[in-house]
């Protein structure tokens, strides 16, 4: 809602006797943190999350220069949010601190740091080296915008959601990117898994180990930072043209994962799969709140990869060629493998996997135990292809039919019973590839949808 003159003059004034009552109270110096917002709209859900920023790289900063916090208030106001703290150390070196904050990017020219000392004298950027702040839509130093009036408010509102929006979007593509990577490589740190690299051994795999798989994770990096960041360019576009684009990245995040790894394929379905996840939440980012709810990112992952796989398989079905696995399992057996997992919403991990994961961990499994668990329910429930390829349909079937067993009469099973199912599963030369990449989206989702 728009406030008003008088209600921004009544708001300073409980400011005025709030800091006076904390000095009172505790004879030290004082933080008083508000957002610099021009205009009649002091607050907002992106002006709100600028807000939280602000204070967490505040309460951070305090932390890490070992300043005690002996008390904090928060206020949440049609005028903007305020928060208080009270704290045991000098003031000229509190103000300083709050300088470099505000001046470390440009999200904190929006932020409005004031440190009175235990007199309850206002400190100024002048007294501990600070420059003048610039002027948010032109970069002129000092204050002779504002003096002057050169801008309008609609300029400066303007300038302050672009400050806002850009420093989410980068944050934000950054972070979905980094737990994307933390997912593949939590993936193959699980341990047992049955017939899958892991800390224990190669599983039925003799061409690779467990560096092998870091060092693909490694490279891909850069991939996954891109496909977030194509999700949030394209996302007025249609999910088609999101998922050709990622397509794109796909092929060059191939070359590089046949690079690091010379030759060897660790990570090609998780590629395809972890690349349109990540497609997917750019899609679907929002500088005031992105979206951290599996339906809508996984219904988001079907829009954009229906219309192409469903070319794929009739390009399949016209040329009669058996060139791939995939190819062969399609037209024999009419198996869509991951591309239909996809294509479909990942089924498999929004009824299978993560209810699986997250019932382990509410009994109280660690989390690599949890996974290990979560893994036996995707083989249970998922017709692998890689199983497939490796054993043959029969095979495969028994598998799975004796981890649905397992399972039946025991739904989380320690780590020494899945140990005899890896050795098991070497034996048989069997892989479930195709679930550890839903492991991994299974992961993903549960640490992007959860965090605080």
């Amino acid at each position: 809602m728009e406030v008003t003159l008088p209600q921004m003059l009544e708001a300073r004034e409980r400011r005025a006797t709030l800091q006076q009552e904390l000095l009172r109270a505790h004879g030290l110096p004082l933080v008083c943190f508000t957002m610099n917002i021009a205009g009649p709209l002091k607050d907002t859900p992106l002006i709100r999350r600028g807000f939280e920023a602000g204070c967490a790289q505040l309460e951070e900063a305090l932390h890490q220069s070992r300043i005690q916090i002996v008390e904090q208030r928060r206020i949440t106001e049609p005028t903007g949010c305020e928060a208080y703290y009270v704290v045991r150390e000098k003031g000229q070196r509190v103000k300083a601190l709050c300088a470099r904050i505000e001046d470390a990017s440009p999200l904190g020219r929006l932020f409005d740091m004031d440190v009175l000392n235990e007199k309850g004298d206002q400190l100024r950027r002048e007294q501990v080296g600070g420059d003048a702040r610039n002027c948010i839509v032109c970069g002129a130093p000092g204050r002779g915008c504002a003096s002057r009036r050169l801008h309008t408010v609609e300029q400066l509102q303007q300038a302050t959601r672009r400050i806002l929006s850009d420093h989410f979007q980068e944050e934000d593509r950054h972070r979905i990117a980094s737990l994307a990577l933390q997912s593949l490589l939590d993936e193959v740190c699980v341990t047992p898994k049955p017939g899958l690299v892991d800390r224990a051994n190669s599983g039925s795999h003799r061409d690779m180990d467990i560096f092998t798989f870091t060092a693909s994770a490694a490279a891909l990096a850069p991939y996954l930072d891109r496909c977030v960041a194509l999700g949030q360019q394209t996302r007025q576009q249609q999910p088609e043209d999101t998922f050709a684009a990622l397509r794109r990245a796909g092929i060059q995040a191939e070359r590089e994962m046949f690079r690091a790894t010379r030759g060897i394929n660790t990570h090609k379905g998780a590629i395809f799969t972890m690349g349109t996840l990540c497609g997917a939440v750019g899609r679907l980012w929002s500088a005031p709140q992105p979206c951290r709810e599996p339906e809508p990112i996984l219904a988001m992952c079907a829009q954009m990869t229906r219309q192409a796989v469903e070319e794929d398989f009739a390009a399949m079905r016209a040329s009669g060629e058996e060139k791939t696995v995939g190819q062969r399992l399609y037209l024999r057996h009419g198996l869509t493998g991951i591309r239909g997992e996809v294509a479909s919403g990942l089924p498999s991990v929004s009824q299978i996997g993560l209810p699986a994961l997250r019932r382990a961990l509410e009994a109280g499994k660690s989390r690599n135990d949890a996974a290990a668990i979560t893994l036996l329910y995707l083989i249970a429930g998922v017709t692998d292809t890689n199983m497939i390829a490796r054993g043959g349909p029969e095979k495969a079937d028994r598998a799975r039919a004796g981890v649905q067993e397992l399972l039946e009469k025991d739904p989380l099973p320690d780590i020494q019973t899945i140990c005899r199912l890896d050795q098991d599963f070497i034996r048989q030369n069997l892989s479930p590839g195709g679930c550890a990449d839903l492991l991994a989206v299974t992961l993903f989702l549960d640490s992007w949808c959860t965090l605080p």
